[in-house]
């Protein structure tokens, strides 16, 4: 079975997603995304950021996508048909990295892992990168008729050497051309589909025991294999590519405009811009399709339509569609037939054997048998079987009824029937019936003012099957009841809050006031350890520097950034004491800790008033610098935001209030310090990098070889 996990936006796109030419592999986590204007940029998928960027002149056009060397660490792209760029991540600026004209139109480069790239022209040449640099001008042969222009390639590797293979078109006519390099061998087949108005739209290679396969897509929603044949002899004549059916998709009675096929293991294959039935009007639709049983297994629409493109890397789909590019964890199971019948048995639960006493006058009477004989623990269960029959518990109520009984029942019945529910409920459709009975909870509260049943909320999200997107006026509702636990929760169980109510709980917890805070029972975790840390202090330890990982705040009030001292209202005799109450810093923690795109986040957060963004802004600094009292830069604990969310987090606020901080009063001092912090982490990072190059200057040095049995050198870093 196959499975769409939660997604998540990469990068925004142009309109309709037409502003994006290709995605490749850029090594483990990382992606190379290629924009059709003229921009090229590599991101760690993880962190949804990017960590370089490079653009050519205006004048320049990217006529190919830029691919990633392993061998060397370095990318290439292709600009205005023939000029190679070549640069690694410490480049900085494009143009003055290594650049290479070649001879001839470039279609295509293709990297294979621990292999030299290789380019295909258009012409249908192949040659290795290396060989090109060598010498760019070579002249480059074509091998393609005249009128005959190359529609896709890919790459692989057949008996350890690389084989690229291309399709053709010419007046309508389709051909794979497979180039070998060693030796130089060129093969042709023509592609026949039987019917003049059908086309291909997609290709897709894989590699399996008995050989090489290429599967199409055609427009008539026909997927076809096809065996390839690279052994065979170059002298014998073109001949048909055998062909099989694979798939017929059930919903295409009219031609496909576009649509992409990757493979995603052995048994399944997704698919997009294909509906995935009959009654879909939305075509730009990601399926995925078991082809051993041909089965849909699981769909998701895009409704503001998609370009037809695809990208799948390290269990990841890379779908761009509206103005975004979305990444789309996916995980596939093992087939078998019971499985997608549906009739796949969950293995039961261990049973416990049952204790046997041996009977020993059996055994000197020499039957060597031993009876089961009751244990305490049955004793004790018939005794429970007797009291439950005396009173019976409450049976379960039906889901259907348990909705209708949601609408009119009182809080505490609801309690009490969630209960016995949760208790018996099936993991197969688990989620659907937690998100229905949320969904009937949350319309009630709605039309109900009085209504608010906490506890059954709490006890649904506790479940863990529950997402905002199932349930999405759940946290509206929470909003208004200024309900801080079922918030907490939400933050912490939900992995897909939209930006703006991410911010909105921020700019609850941020106006809330501490006597409020007091009455609500909250899951603390681990907080109260740090924070009550930084509010004690001890003579002893006033008395002493601290200096750990760079961070003085003796050092902080000498390099002052005007020459004056400040003093800071989050500093006590040189410590540093926390700005808010306990149940406060546990609510923005939840913040700190949710996940965002900043281009979505950083409108919101101009919704922020002066006070709370600099009462944030104490807090965050606070965090850091606790984070610097431990070496592993970590404050122990569970829900703890690391030193990257908190410096993130420090960027958006001054991002987004850099302006109205700059002129406000009560933040002047803040800003003044956060300056002073700066800069003292400025002169570590440099002095670091000096005692760096000198390290690496000593480790280029040779060792001289000495006669002398015993010797002392000194090394002296200037």
């Amino acid at each position: 079975m196959a499975r769409l996990c939660e997604e998540f936006t990469l990068c925004g796109l142009p309109s309709g997603g037409g502003g994006l030419r290709a995605v490749g592999s850029a090594g483990p986590d990382r992606v190379i995304v290629t924009h059709e204007d003229r921009t090229v940029t590599v991101y760690k998928v993880s962190d949804q950021k990017p960590l370089g960027s490079w653009t050519v002149k205006q004048t320049q056009k990217i006529s190919c996508p830029a691919v990633y060397n392993n061998l060397t660490g370095e990318y290439i792209v292709v600009h205005d048909h023939k000029v190679l760029r070549i640069w690694k991540d410490e480049d900085v600026n494009l143009e003055k990295s290594f650049k290479a004209t070649l001879a001839a139109d470039i279609y295509q480069i293709h990297t294979l892992p621990d292999t030299e790239p290789l380019v295909l022209f258009e012409g249908g040449s192949v040659r290795q990168l290396d060989v090109l640099l060598s010498a760019p001008q070579q002249e480059i042969e074509s091998v393609l008729s005249k009128g005959e222009v190359i529609r896709w390639s890919d790459v692989l590797l057949e008996a350890g050497s690389p084989v690229i293979l291309f399709v053709t078109e010419k007046d309508g006519s389709f051909h794979l051309c497979a180039q070998k390099l060693n030796p130089n061998v060129c093969y042709k087949f023509k592609l026949d589909s039987g019917d003049k108005n059908v086309r291909p739209l997609s290709f897709v290679l894989c590699s399996k025991q008995e050989g090489v396969i290429l599967m199409c897509l055609y427009s008539s929603g026909c997927i076809y294999q096809m065996p390839l044949s690279l052994n065979r002899n170059s002298t014998e004549k073109e001949q048909v590519l055998p062909q099989s059916l694979l798939l017929k998709l059930p919903n295409c009675e009219t031609s496909l405009d576009h649509a992409t096929i990757l493979i995603l293991d052995e048994t399944h294959v997704a698919i997009l811009g294909v509906p995935y039935s009959h009654q879909c009007t939305v075509k730009d639709c990601l399926s995925i399709w078991n082809i051993s049983f041909q089965t849909l297994q699981v769909w998701k629409e895009f409704p503001e339509g998609s370009c037809g493109q695809l990208w799948c890397f390290c269990g990841k789909l890379f779908v761009p569609h509206g103005k975004v590019l979305t990444v789309i964890p996916f995980t596939c199971e093992t087939s078998s037939l019971a499985a997608v019948l549906g009739k796949l048995k969950q293995p039961d639960a261990a049973v416990k054997s049952v204790s046997t006493v041996v009977n020993w006058n059996s055994m000197l009477c020499g039957a060597q048998s031993a009876e089961p004989v009751p244990t305490p623990e049955s004793k004790r269960r018939l005794r429970s079987r007797k009291s439950q029959d005396l009173n019976p518990q409450p049976q379960p109520l039906p889901l259907d009824q348990f909705l209708t009984e949601i609408q009119t029942s009182t809080k505490e019945t609801i309690d009490q029937q969630l209960k016995y529910l949760l208790r018996n409920l099936q993991q197969s459709n688990a989620q659907l019936i937690i998100a229905q009975i949320a969904t009937t909870l949350v319309s009630r509260c709605k039309a109900q003012v009085k209504f608010y049943p906490q506890k059954a909320l709490e006890s649904i999200l506790k479940t863990q099957m529950l997402s905002y997107s199932l349930c999405p006026d759940l946290m509206a509702v929470a909003l208004d009841e200024a309900d801080y636990f079922i918030l907490q929760l939400c933050l912490q169980h939900f992995p897909d809050i939209p930006e703006a109510v991410t911010c909105a709980c921020l700019k609850l917890f941020l106006s809330v006031n501490d006597s409020d805070l007091e009455k609500i029972a909250l899951d603390l975790g681990s907080v109260a350890s740090y924070v009550e840390l930084g509010q004690r202090s001890s003579k002893a330890e006033e008395k002493m520097e601290i200096v750990e990982n760079g961070f003085s705040p003796v050092l902080l009030e000498e390099d002052s950034y005007d020459g004056k001292k400040t003093n800071d209202p989050l500093q006590a005799d040189g410590k540093f004491t926390c700005p808010v109450s306990l149940k406060r810093a546990v609510l923005l923690n939840e913040i700190l800790l949710s996940t965002y795109s900043e281009a979505f986040l950083l409108p919101r957060l101009k919704d922020l008033s002066v006070p709370q963004v600099v009462l944030f802004l104490r807090y965050v600094e606070y965090l850091y610098a606790k984070q610097c009292e431990f070496i592993s830069f970590e404050i122990p604990g569970d829900r703890i935001p690391t030193v990257n969310q908190i410096l993130d987090w420090i960027s958006l606020l001054l991002d987004a209030h850099f302006t109205v901080l700059v002129m406000a009063t009560e933040a002047r001092g803040l800003i003044t310090h956060l300056h002073k912090f700066i800069r003292s982490q400025a002169k570590l990072c440099s002095q670091l990098s000096k005692i760096e190059s000198s390290l690496q200057n000593l480790r280029q040095l040779k060792s001289q070889e000495s006669d002398v049995l015993y010797s002392i050198e000194v090394i002296k870093i200037i």
